[in-house]
């Protein structure tokens, strides 16, 4: 954790009142991933409320036990359907962050994916341009391919088969100039200046070609253009996730007889987005496809592990949390997923168990 400057409580002010609103009822203590993990209060829903409290008051300083709890959240949303109160826990859990970061509480894997994106766009610090790591030159069109950087410089499979798709069912697309969408930064409390100049890059860079209708197939993308941009800047175009794109498509598909799937929910694509029927439709275009859903599924499915920062961050927290997961999916083969953040930490979770995670529009250009 980087040296800690004199904590001062300016975000969390704004939500003094919905802090004293918790009942401490314990609802939250089912569902949290995290809690599931650690085991303790600390690293539950309402007791990280107790410590933006204690931090509100000045009874408590970020010592490296509060930071630790503050960021072993997923923010996957599932204590606020749960919380009987309507606490819109993972807004303050964020504006805490925001606030441990301005006093120099930051962890140092996320300090370096924010300066990254600062210095070269993307939390890898890699060199190279969009159009270098994607193959294809941006130019005008109606449809904009915005990858994200997680599919741009490691999932790749995941932007090549998304173009690959654009390309096989004849639309005309282009891929963009982006830079990092900022959910990194927003996630662990980056200063938002630095976030609204990145999100008018990307809509001005958008905007100069013409285009309509954004597509994107990181849900974490996603979340961003359909809920945080539209707060901080114009966004003048359609925003669709892959899977809603590829629900209006006529596809024809090679079958998978025989083949025992289910469908895990990303947590910013469903609770967050709402976006739980469009996969499902593509996955019910396959044919020969056994699929069935999990116990928890729709806006009741488990967190993956590996959002809100926690994956860099608290890598044996977020293997615990996509483990048990696993073992949700039962007898299935696959589990399909829409997020490469969830197909990477279930992947690397799977250990000795034969399911295989896919993300969905790969599968789908190799059945076209």
């Amino acid at each position: 954790m980087s040296e800690s400057k004199e904590f001062k409580a300016d975000s969390l002010e704004k939500v003094r009142q919905a802090v004293n609103v918790c009942t401490m009822c314990g609802f939250c203590k089912s569902v949290c991933p995290s809690f599931k993990s650690i085991g303790w209060d600390s690293a539950l829903s309402r007791g990280r409320i107790v410590l933006t409290y204690g931090l509100l008051t000045g009874d408590l300083q970020p010592d490296e036990s509060l930071v630790r709890n503050m960021y072993t959240c997923t923010t996957c949303a599932d204590c606020v359907r749960r919380c009987p109160s309507k606490v819109e826990i993972v807004d303050i859990i964020e504006l805490c962050r925001a606030d441990l970061v301005k006093a120099g509480c930051i962890l140092p894997k996320h300090k370096l994916m924010c300066d990254n994106i600062m210095s070269t766009g993307n939390p890898f610090g890699e060199k190279a341009t969009r159009e270098e790591a994607l193959g294809r030159k941006p130019h005008a069109a109606k449809v904009g391919y915005f990858a994200g950087c997680t599919a741009t410089y490691r999932s790749k499979e995941t932007a090549r088969a998304t173009m690959s798709i654009f390309d096989k069912l004849g639309v005309d697309f282009t891929t963009l100039d982006e830079t990092c969408c900022g959910s990194v930064m927003q996630r662990v409390g980056w200063p938002q200046g630095d976030v609204t100049e990145l999100m008018r890059k990307n809509v001005e860079a958008i905007k100069a070609l013409g285009v309509e209708t954004l597509v994107l197939s990181c849900a974490g993308c996603y979340r961003m253009f359909k809920l945080e941009y539209p707060k901080y800047v114009d966004v003048p175009f359609e925003v669709l996730h892959i899977t809603e794109f590829l629900a209006r498509q006529d596809l024809k598909l090679k079958p998978m007889d025989g083949v025992k799937a289910t469908y895990h929910d990303p947590c910013h694509l469903g609770r967050h987005c709402g976006v739980y029927e469009p996969p499902r439709e593509v996955i019910a275009k396959i044919p020969g496809l056994e699929f069935k859903e999990m116990k928890y599924n729709r806006k009741t499915s488990h967190c993956c592990g590996g959002g809100g920062g926690v994956r860099s961050a608290y890598p044996e927290e977020a293997m615990d949390i996509a483990s048990t997961r696993l073992d949700e999916a039962g007898s299935a083969d696959l589990m399909i997923t829409c997020c490469p953040f969830c197909v990477n930490n279930l992947s690397a979770a799977k250990g000795d168990r034969k399911i295989e995670v896919r993300d969905l529009v790969e599968l789908i250009d190799e059945l076209m």
